[in-house]
């Protein structure tokens, strides 16, 4: 697959992103790294991955940084409140965002990296 294909969205020093990294070297899929906090998230893309990505699934609720917000933006969370409150808050998106050619896919494990890119 070709670099421009497949992008990894996360945070550099993310363990988990880290994992992601790793797996995509060890087998030799090449792959952009777009780093939240560096390269900054745009409304456009959160709202795009809203489209094939539940938004239970997208926000991560366990982070620090969902518990820090006030309850009444907890509360109106929704699909249309999504994209600039992830955009402001990029660390509230699960970890790590791998786009590839076929869609979209959050988290990271061994058996679901093999699964979307089986040869």
């Amino acid at each position: 697959m070709t670099t421009s294909k497949i992008t990894l969205y996360g945070i550099k020093n993310c363990d988990t992103v880290k994992k992601a990294q790793k797996w995509l070297d060890a087998a030799g899929i090449e792959f952009n790294f777009h780093d939240f906090r560096k390269d900054g998230l745009t409304e456009t893309q959160v709202s795009e991955w809203l489209k094939t990505i539940p938004l239970e699934k997208l926000v991560n609720k366990r982070s620090t940084t969902w518990k820090q917000l006030p309850d009444t933006t907890k509360d109106s969370l929704s699909i249309h409140s999504a994209p600039a409150l992830c955009a402001k808050f990029e660390t509230l998106i699960k970890r790590p965002v791998l786009e590839y050619a076929d869609g979209v896919d959050i988290g990271f494990s061994d058996k679901q990296y093999q699964a979307i890119f089986q040869k």
